[in-house]
Formats: structure tokens, sequence, C-alpha cells
């Protein structure tokens, strides 16, 4: 009865940790607190001040990056208010299908835009004279919509159960053998959704950011102080990724093994630990805007010129390291 009621309290998303679940609601807010203002910020600057849509730079993908994340940032006060009422999702139904789509497409979406920035910022370094159809379509809105366009049907495998759940794979109490056949079919697509989104894209962001650093190693000639700026790029990529996504899919296999082996032990203390680090990658809203700044001085500059004005030295115009077109400052220094 004890091993029943256990394996009923997971299905049912309670939580098993209250105070600790009312912490992580804590740092939510905080996030939410701190993001939404960053990022909208950002999203002005964007849409006044750059104009995105003309740009013939990478502003088109950045500027998606930051749609993704405010559109997450939104989800957190509702997660929130479940953790500190003791729940792991909500009870409502639609409210949690809504919360399942809004999460990860927008969690898809902004790995994507990251992915492709990065694949962008590859091309442009290690093959600058090859045409390649990425390079052609980044001025139109084209490939952003089809981005976002492809990310939908990942989300339908989401939305089937209860996947916050981490109720995959569990042990039916009664059902046929059919029935439990499509729940494992559905379950293991569901997985394959998960960790196709952050293992796929950090494949490639390992390849790009090891070209890119090698490229620029073997380049002798040219501003050893642009180098190393592109090269802090393309490795903050890889530590903002690396920090947010991975610790959670780690979580997540760790939940699925002690699932399958009907470890109720472990299942309380991996689902615990897979939402606390669920609630991690939602920093991922905090540090975008790094990778804004570093994607671009002129962004930079004009971001520090809009808000904090008294932070930008009079008289300097920045460079625009995105396009790698350099414009020469009125002095000799460089945001």
């Amino acid at each position: 009865m004890a091993n029943n009621t256990g394996l009923q309290d997971i299905e049912d998303c309670e939580a098993m940790n209250k105070a600790l679940y009312k912490f992580y609601a804590a740092v939510m807010i905080v996030i939410f607190i701190l993001a939404l203002p960053l990022n909208a910020s950002v999203l002005h600057l964007f849409i006044f001040k750059l104009k995105f849509w003309k740009s013939n730079t990478n502003n088109i993908f950045l500027f998606n990056l930051v749609l993704a994340d405010i559109l997450l940032i939104f989800c957190l006060p509702i997660k929130a208010y479940n953790f500190i009422h003791g729940e792991r999702r909500s009870d409502n139904d639609t409210i949690c299908k809504a919360m399942l789509f809004m999460l990860f497409l927008n969690r898809g979406a902004s790995i994507a835009f990251l992915t492709v920035t990065s694949i962008d910022r590859y091309f442009n370094v290690v093959h600058p004279g090859r045409k390649n159809l990425l390079r052609a379509l980044k001025k139109s809105p084209q490939i952003s919509i089809l981005i976002w366009l492809l990310l939908l049907p990942l989300t339908i495998p989401t939305m089937l159960k209860t996947f916050e759940c981490c109720n995959s794979h569990s042990q039916p109490d009664n059902g046929t053998k059919e029935d439990t056949l499509v729940k494992d079919v559905v379950d293991s697509l569901r997985e394959v959704v998960f960790f196709s989104q952050i293992v796929i894209p950090f494949v490639i962001l390992v390849y790009c950011t090891v070209h890119i650093v090698n490229r620029l190693r073997k380049k002798t000639v040219g501003d050893r102080t642009k180098l190393r700026r592109a090269v802090f790029l393309v490795t903050s990529v890889m530590v903002v990724f690396s920090f947010c996504f991975l610790p959670c899919t780690l979580a997540r296999m760790v939940l699925l093994i002690a699932r399958v082996e009907l470890s109720e032990a472990w299942q309380d203390k991996a689902a615990v630990a897979f939402d606390g680090l669920m609630v991690l990658s939602y920093v991922d809203c905090l540090l975008d805007p790094l990778i804004y700044c570093f994607c671009s001085t002129k962004f930079k500059a004009l971001y520090l010129s809009s808000y904090f004005p008294f932070l930008v030295k009079g008289n300097e115009v920045p460079l625009d390291s995105s396009t790698g077109n350099t414009s020469q400052p009125r002095r000799n220094n460089v945001i």
C-alpha cells in the first residue's frame, strides 16, 4: 500500500518537499522580476532603434531569440504559483497543456535561434567567402518563420500526457496490452523530443565553437582585441547553453532510469532535482542579453547610451562586430 501511495503521489504531481519547492518558486519570481524589464528593453531597441527587419545582419535571429525569452518569462509566475501551493503543475488540464505548449515551444525556439546564430558566425569566420543558404535567408524573415513553424509539431507529444509530472514509462495500474503499447510509444516519442531539442543543438554548437576557435587562433593578422572578442563570443554561447540546459538533461536521464527501475526512493529525489534544474534553465532569459552584446558592439553601445548614458564615454562610435564591417571611431578606443 505504501508503494502504491508513493507512486500515486508522483502521478498526481504533488511536490514531495514543499519547502524546497517554495524556494524554487522564489527563484523563478526573482528571474521574472529581473528578466522582464531586461528583455523588454532589449526588444524595444530591436524594434524602435535597430529596426531589425531592415537589417542585413543577424539581428533578425537575435530579435526572435529575445521574443522567445519574453514568451517564456510570462510562464514563470504560473509555475511559481503552482510550486508555492505544493504542486508540480496546475491541476487544471487546460492550463497544464497550455503551459507545456508555451514552455517547450519557446525553450525550443530559444535553443534553435541560439544555434542558428552560432552557425551563422561559423560561416562568417571559417568560410567567409563561401555562399550559403543561411546567409541569403537571414536578411529576410522567412527562415525565422520556418523555424517557428518547424517547432510547432515538436510540442504535440509533450502535451499528450502530464509530462512535467515525470510519469514517462510508468507502470499502469490497469489497462490492456494495447493501451500499454500506445502509452510506451507516446512516452518514448516525448522523450525523444525532449532530448533531441538539447543534444542535437549542443553537438552543433561544439562543432562550430571548436572550428571558430581554431580558425581565429590560426589568424595572425588583424586586431587581436577583435579576435579575442570573437573567441569570447562563441565560448559564452557554449557556457550559457551548458549551464542552462545540460544539467536538466542529465537529471531527466536519471529520472527516467529511476522510473524504469521502479525505485521509489530515487524517483522522489530525481523528480525534485529535475524540477530544480529546470528552474535553473530559465536563467537563460537573463544570460541571453549578454550574447546580444557580444554579437554586436553596436548593440552594446546603443543599449548603454539609451538606458545608462552615464556609462558611455563621449564621442565614441562603436564597431558593429556582428557583420564584420568596421566603422572608424572618432577616437581610437572601441566599446
